[in-house]
């Protein structure tokens, strides 16, 4: 680990980087600071965890995120097909495509490395990319986070019994954030003059309790985290989602570019199927009209005859939550062979990437 930043394994930066300098010194970005160091031979990853390279495909060097979003993440790309297997002491998990090596990184990392050219792709917050000021190409949203499909919220947090019941009374004030930039800037924009803008290693909600700490500034996606520590939301900062990123050289690569789009289309249909369900049943020829007329679909339901005229069978994909009023809803008109079935993944129109 160098000045924050892990040395790879020397194959996974595979082609050159615009990182490299003069004499094989590698450049390191640190906050309003550019250090210089001598390049170290990193040593070679465990056996069997980087995948061989096929002839001359092209291979993506992804940045997966590690931390909260980590389980989530590893389950969408198991919805997503694809079978990972990740230990607890190797940061590069492993994945059965050969055209992705994936390396862990916290989330707050992962944008500045893709900018830099160190990884080609990655997965990190909205929040991150804004923190980090990165230029990077945001190939998609992805609606998913640790808990839920909400977007988490950086909120503006005091103790229940402060005196603060504005962002107008933190004049002065000192306020613990991770997100520093950001939060000073949303002072800035307010014209309110904090005293300071205090980085917080972790441990944020603590630190509302301490004297001298006028404000904490906090992710949540519940907000059930900050209730239970006795704190209370004053204002919300930003909300945030998840997004697929690439590196703006990487993304003008034709082959790269495909794989980095292939890649966030299944992952999104993964996200739509999670949310869905498939319902399937026989309508009588009578009710067929009032049926259908039951069921959203993004076209319409598929209807087909059946060997009994009297019968048609419906096929349909709905929301879960949807499905219950219309199982029950149809059964009383006279359906039958009603059948509902989960989703793996759906995968979006083109238009949505």
């Amino acid at each position: 680990m160098a000045n924050g930043r892990a040395l790879l394994p020397q194959q996974f930066a595979a082609r050159p980087s615009p990182l490299r300098g003069i004499g094989g010194r590698r450049v390191c970005r640190v906050t309003n600071s550019i250090a210089v160091e001598k390049q170290k031979t990193a040593a070679p990853a465990s056996e069997g965890w980087l995948p061989q390279k096929n002839g001359n495909d092209v291979v993506v060097r992804f940045g997966f995120p590690k931390g909260s979003l980590q389980k989530s993440t590893e389950d969408l790309f198991g919805r997503a097909g694809f079978k990972m297997k990740v230990s607890e002491r190797n940061y590069f998990p492993q994945l059965d495509d050969d055209q992705y090596r994936l390396v862990l990184f916290r989330s707050q990392e992962i944008s500045r490395y893709v900018e830099d050219g160190v990884l080609d792709a990655g997965i990190c917050g909205k929040d991150w990319i804004i923190e980090n000021n990165a230029d990077v190409v945001e190939v998609c949203e992805l609606r998913y986070s640790k808990a839920t499909s909400n977007p988490a919220r950086w909120v503006l947090a005091v103790r229940d019994d402060s005196p603060v019941q504005s962002i107008e009374d933190l004049e002065g004030a000192i306020v613990a954030s991770e997100l520093v930039e950001t939060t000073r800037k949303f002072f800035e924009e307010k014209n309110i003059n904090v005293k300071k803008v205090e980085y917080s290693w972790g441990a944020t909600e603590v630190k509302a309790m301490l004297p001298g700490i006028g404000a904490i500034v906090d992710i949540t996606e519940t907000g059930s985290s900050l209730r239970a520590n006795n704190l209370r939301i004053v204002d919300t900062i930003m909300s945030s989602t998840t997004r697929l990123v690439a590196n703006k050289e990487s993304w003008e690569d034709p082959e790269l570019r495909r794989k980095i789009e292939d890649l966030g289309m299944l992952l999104q249909g993964a996200i739509l199927g999670r949310r869905k369900v498939g319902l399937k049943l026989n309508a009588p020829r009578e009710k067929l009209d009032e049926i259908t007329s039951l069921l959203p679909a993004t076209l319409s339901p598929t209807v087909a005859p059946l060997v009994d005229s009297r019968f048609f069978a419906v096929d349909v994909i709905i929301d879960e939550q949807l499905a219950r009023d219309v199982v029950t809803e149809c059964r009383r008109l006279g359906a039958s062979g009603i059948v509902t079935y989960s989703l793996k993944s759906i995968i979006p129109d083109s238009s949505v990437l």
